[in-house]
């Protein structure tokens, strides 16, 4: 087949402790899936359905790396969150047979243009703008669920310049990872490279350059991130 470009790679994600690399072909993130998180975005949280935003697959960058203070904010955020990887084809899948779809897990980044978020939400827009840009979903090496079992609880923590930001455990998310996917299986055919962002706890908060990221969640070990200058 002659393409009019040469297309980029796939982007994909490496498996801890294997040569084995997970092909991403969609971005799912869930909005405000921790109380403490929706309050201090100004909402009361409660049991309706859960909503989603998207990134695109090439958004994604690699625990580890540099990247600019981002274009056209001036209010760049972090947001740590736990991140699924889908294994199998999804589609109107149960609460109890959720956990069967699962490939892996990894700590993530939800990185946000909050100011230009915020000002989409007020106006009734889209969220791209503050949600869906290069460089804004920084993610680990996947670790196998194979190897760790079921991830429903546990500590999940970002520090900023060796200060903690954000701290809370898994179970606090309002939505739980199976729930989540068996929600999401409602309206996508979830398949092998779908990745699913599930939320922050609270305590978000804007980045300058030179700062250094680290976030952790039990059993899935640390992220790391430095802020550089804006291009």
């Amino acid at each position: 087949m002659d393409y009019v470009y040469v297309p980029e790679p796939i982007p994909s994600v490496p498996v801890r402790g294997s040569q084995l690399q997970y092909a991403v072909s969609r971005i799912f993130c869930v909005g405000r899936n921790y109380a403490a998180h929706a309050r201090e975005m100004g909402f009361d949280p409660d049991r309706e359905p859960p909503f989603y935003f998207t990134k695109p697959a090439n958004a994604l960058v690699l625990s580890g790396a540099t990247i600019p203070y981002s274009l056209g904010t001036k209010n760049f955020h972090y947001e740590m969150e736990l991140v699924i990887a889908i294994s199998k084809p999804a589609f109107r899948v149960s609460v109890e047979n959720a956990q069967d779809y699962i490939y892996g897990y990894a700590c993530g980044l939800d990185m946000t243009r909050r100011d230009l978020q915020i000002k989409s939400r007020e106006i009734g827009r889209p969220w791209d703008f503050g949600k869906a840009f290069e460089n804004s979903a920084v993610i680990t090496p996947l670790v196998p669920k194979s190897e760790i079992g079921e991830l429903n609880h546990g500590n999940i923590d970002l520090l900023v310049n060796g200060v903690m930001k954000q701290k809370a455990d898994l179970k606090d998310m309002i939505w739980s990872v199976a729930e989540i996917i068996a929600n999401l299986s409602e309206y996508y055919h979830l398949n092998t490279g779908d990745l699913i962002y599930t939320g922050t706890p609270e305590g978000v908060g804007p980045v300058v350059t030179g700062d250094h990221l680290v976030g952790n969640i039990d059993h899935l070990g640390s992220l790391d991130l430095y802020i550089g200058p804006a291009e």
